[in-house]
């Protein structure tokens, strides 16, 4: 995440005099006022969580012109070719780009909405799950756009939110540990591996934390759903001292430096990006199934500049935003329309039905159910610490 970024700044003719003290009282209370505003906003709206923001003016140097506000979990840095795209494409649009946490981006939608206050005019999430709970209750707005038609079905759900991104979930690997060694690649290879080496690799394995990690959770969610015989797969990581993390560059590091021979679940595009980067991080996307997550985006109902946030929407689905997706983000696109490296069409192609897809839909909800939630998690500690 980055640092907020608010600047100021206050121009003053060296032909016009001034008295100084009276330029100081003028922004102690300027200074006084922006506070208050800032209290009073956060006391009208409890529990809004305050985010990372980063302007864009707009490329025609028009200083009123109107300004997009962008509620996203792509780190800014990441987003700046999309948002160059774009910008490129509207010069009389300016962008507000408000960084921030999957779940602070459900709550202030909803807080914000139900204060009767304006909200983002997009929304980009990898929670695919919240962002579908937001379409479902009522939070956001049909959005019928020139590729809603060609978009694949298992990507749109009633035009409201539409997956723009399609990202396997990998084994990852260290390259020098399999010099002499067949690389695992499906789950009953994986768990043939942690067997024989038993005390070898002790220690060595990585996966995420479902309990703090959104993406971790889906992907054991699915994987529940997908694999039979899934909890023998989470007794031998276990049996292997397996680490859990939050993140997937806590992982990714470890196995660039042979702290970790294996990592399991992990996000392929940033194990791709790692992967570029670290020549020691293999990947291995599992022949048995792979899930595919995608981040999802959406135009909220009480967004301020409804219309900016469709024309953002739909310059994500067009052929050149899903290029740059592709190409210069390293993620890959859910586009028809958009072929080779790093798309949904090339992966299809050359893997078909292993790939499994999650659908954006109400099914997502399910294990916001805290019981279901609860339930499951439980049962992940349990046969974790039983082993």
């Amino acid at each position: 995440m980055l640092s907020l970024m608010i600047s100021s700044l206050f121009w003053f003719s060296s032909s016009v005099s001034f008295d100084a003290s009276l330029v100081s009282v003028c922004l102690v209370r300027h200074s006084l006022c922006m506070r208050s505003l800032f209290i009073l906003l956060f006391c009208l709206v409890p529990g809004l969580a305050a985010a990372e923001q980063v302007f864009y003016p707009a490329k025609s140097g028009n200083a009123d012109a109107p300004v997009l506000t962008v509620y996203s979990s792509l780190d800014e840095p990441l987003a700046q070719p999309m948002i160059r795209g774009f910008q490129e494409a509207n010069p009389d649009v300016a962008v507000k780009y408000e960084d921030m946490l999957t779940g602070d981006i459900h709550d202030r939608i909803v807080k914000e909405t139900d204060a009767g206050f304006k909200t983002a005019d997009f929304a980009f999430s990898s929670a695919m799950d919240l962002q579908v709970k937001l379409s479902n209750d009522g939070y956001a707005q049909v959005s019928n756009l020139p590729m809603s038609a060609q978009w694949p079905k298992w990507a749109n759900w009633r035009n409201t939110a539409y997956a723009l991104t399609f990202e396997p979930a990998v084994f990852v690997y260290h390259k020098p540990s399999f010099a002499h060694e067949t690389v695992p690649s499906s789950r009953a290879e994986f768990v043939d591996y942690l067997k024989r080496k038993g005390n070898e690799v002790y220690g060595r394995i990585g996966t995420y934390d479902i309990e703090r990690s959104g993406v971790g959770f889906l992907f054991m969610a699915r994987d529940q759903e997908q694999f039979g015989d899934i909890w023998s797969v989470i007794g031998a990581m276990g049996a292997a001292g397996v680490k859990l993390y939050s993140t997937s560059s806590a992982i990714l590091e470890r196995v660039a430096d042979g702290r970790f021979v294996l990592g399991y679940n992990i996000l392929g595009s940033y194990a791709a990006d790692w992967a570029s980067r670290h020549p020691d991080v293999g990947i291995v996307l599992p022949k048995d199934y792979t899930v595919v997550m995608s981040r999802i985006g959406l135009v909220p109902q009480a967004a301020a500049e409804p219309e900016l946030g469709r024309r953002y929407l739909a310059f994500f689905m067009s052929k050149e935003g899903q290029t740059i997706m592709a190409r210069e983000l390293q993620i890959p696109a859910v586009s028809p329309e958009v072929a080779g490296e790093n798309t949904a069409n090339t992966l299809q192609e050359l893997l078909g039905a292993q790939l499994r897809p999650v659908p954006v839909s109400p099914g997502l909800m399910v294990y916001l159910d805290q019981v279901k939630r609860a339930r499951l998690i439980a049962h992940w500690n349990e046969v974790l610490r039983t082993q």
